[in-house]
């Protein structure tokens, strides 16, 4: 019988924590408003940060906090003033790269795990056992490793120390994420987290003595954003991600919206699941990947698993973002007497119009909105305004955190 791996949700804020675990998260992972690598994400405040560790760990999910950028001189007071807190509502793990931190967290967090960010660029497994040397609980591997590489490093490493890989989500044009750019342009430092993700931009070329002779850079006769990949997803290889030995399964996107969080993590659950009970019997379901493709996301690619950035730099063919579904509502409550469902609003929905119901472990069930009404029971032709609630019949049982979309 394979071992059970970890599957690990972003959580940009608490909405976004409550989604994930929902939706079969065994363990999210978080930062505060500080020295985390989305700075731009909503984050979480230090009373927020001893309220969801609280939240996660009474459902029994595991909280890991990321301190994975590198402080420069004058933020080393702060950081052991944030690492003081911590102490007092301890996670379960930190995640890190920059070895000034690393001796703070062994330092203040001794009983704390500590997990080593991807930003290290673990290509080996005599770079594993060195971490492992200065503590290390888990590896977060670089993301241009292929599977037999995995097989490799994981069949030489000690069985106590882990391995975490990214399953889904944005790649980073960089290798393992240390990126300059965005530093030359915008003077945002992408290793403090507060990159402005240039290798999205359109980029353009001239001869030095013709400057008004401009090119596009282009990959095909379609035409690319150069140095923007390709999201990744491997929904459909999932014996093979189990079978590698990798510990933890990591789905990238604090920035997403909770319900980028609950799609994709409800996704890789019933895929996961699925394999764990019946590994012979085990067959893709397409709706998986439905599912997948009803989220904002690039074009997918498998990463690099199964072959190196030299090979296939898996850049974008077609520019921007692809969105399948609109997130109308979460539900709050359901009175099966009735078979009304009261939601709460996030996008505008209007009576007729065909929409899907999305619940743990199940994936979209059709309705029409066909009976609505607004807190008062007066019958309603739409919910427009942010945050309304409303009524509306459905043909089957809803619960709590259950997501309407279009």
């Amino acid at each position: 019988m394979p071992t059970k791996p970890e599957l690990l949700s972003p959580a940009g804020n608490f909405e976004k924590m409550k989604s994930a675990i929902l939706y079969g998260a065994d363990a999210v992972y978080l930062a505060g408003n500080d020295f985390g690598m989305r700075a731009a994400a909503d984050n979480f405040t230090e009373d927020e940060l001893a309220k969801a560790i609280a939240y996660a760990h009474e459902r029994g999910v595991k909280v890991y906090i990321t301190l994975n950028t590198m402080p420069h001189p004058d933020e080393y007071a702060r950081l052991r003033e944030y690492l003081a807190f911590l102490k007092t509502t301890p996670p379960d793990a930190v995640i890190c790269v920059d070895l000034g931190v690393i001796s703070l967290v062994k330092e203040i967090l001794p009983e704390t795990e500590l997990h080593i960010s991807t930003q290290a660029s673990v290509v080996s497994a005599e770079a594993a056992i060195m971490w492992q040397k200065l503590g290390a609980k888990r590896i977060v591997l670089a993301r241009e490793l292929t599977f037999d590489e995995i097989l490799k490093i994981k069949a030489k490493i000690p069985d106590d120390l882990e391995l975490e890989a990214f399953i889904h989500g944005s790649m980073c044009i960089s290798y393992s994420g240390r990126c300059l750019l965005s530093q030359h342009f915008t003077n945002r430092d992408a290793n403090r987290g507060r990159c402005a993700q240039p290798c999205r931009w359109n980029f353009e070329v001239y001869e030095e003595k013709r400057p008004d002779d401009v090119l596009a850079l282009e990959q095909d006769k379609n035409g690319t954003f150069i140095m923007s990949s390709k999201d990744m997803c491997m929904i459909e290889h999932i014996p093979e991600l189990v079978e590698s030995g990798i510990t933890s399964f990591k789905i990238e996107g604090r920035m997403k919206s909770a319900y980028y969080t609950a799609v994709v993590t409800n996704a890789y659950r019933m895929a996961i699941d699925a394999y764990l009970r019946d590994p012979d019997g085990y067959s893709f379901d397409p709706a998986w990947a439905r599912e997948l493709d009803s989220v904002s996301h690039r074009e997918y690619a498998t990463g690099f698993y199964y072959d190196r950035p030299l090979d296939d730099a898996k850049t974008c063919t077609t520019p921007g973002y692809l969105r399948e579904k609109a997130y109308l509502a979460i539900a709050e409550s359901y009175d099966a007497e009735s078979g009304l469902a009261l939601f709460i609003q996030r996008n505008k929905s209007v009576k007729g119009e065909d929409a899907e119901i999305i619940s743990p472990g199940k994936c979209g069930r059709a309705l029409t909105l066909d009976e609505m009404f607004d807190e008062n029971m007066t019958p309603i032709d739409s919910a427009p305004h942010p945050f309304m609630k409303f009524y509306l019949k459905v043909p089957f049982e809803v619960k709590a955190g259950d997501i309407l979309r279009s």
